[in-house]
């Protein structure tokens, strides 16, 4: 049997049953003063709003919480399903002597593939991924469909630009820079 906590203090000798009765008395007493209106219970009251609004802040914490810890799992899902597309639709490379060069944060890389590999890749046809550190060569359509979903997955990924961005008052307008230009 469970006991309540003022059996629990008197068996442990700590409350002897006159102070208990007086204790127990007084809180009937309490109750009904606030109740007829003869005691002020503005501090119970406080004390009852001040709870409420703690509540209420820890669900608005729990419920933050909740909808970051959403928000990791739909990233992870989503790269999941990024890393299988790519998996998927790799293009095989060809190892070859041309170096295509290309940047990875902030640092040249050099991947060596055939030369029309190497062609594709600058016209934009192929496009380079970067997956768990390793660069996989992808076609355009499928950079394209990546790009709209992870940006930072894709280093290069190579579009024309449109001829109506040539300045007429450039002096060097009709020298055209080759884009597989090598050094």
């Amino acid at each position: 049997m469970a006991k309540s906590l003022q059996e629990q203090l008197m068996g442990a000798g700590i409350v002897d049953k006159k102070k208990a009765k007086k204790i127990k008395a007084e809180k009937l007493q309490t109750k009904q003063k606030i109740k007829n209106g003869k005691l002020d219970n503005t501090a119970e009251l406080e004390r009852q709003l001040e709870l409420k609004k703690q509540r209420e802040e820890k669900a608005a914490r729990d419920k933050e919480l909740n909808r970051q810890r959403q928000l990791e799992i739909e990233y992870k899902a989503l790269l999941g399903q990024i890393r299988q597309f790519i998996l998927q639709n790799r293009v095989r490379k060809e190892d070859g002597d041309m170096a295509y060069n290309f940047t990875d944060d902030k640092k040249v890389k050099k991947l060596y593939v055939s030369e029309v590999m190497h062609k594709d890749l600058s016209e934009g046809r192929l496009a380079i991924a970067k997956l768990e550190g390793q660069y996989e060569i992808i076609p355009n359509g499928v950079a394209e469909k990546i790009m709209e979903k992870e940006p930072d997955m894709i280093l290069v990924f190579n579009t024309k630009q449109a001829a109506a961005e040539i300045d007429e008052d450039d002096p060097y307008a009709e020298f055209q820079i080759p884009d597989d230009l090598m050094w």
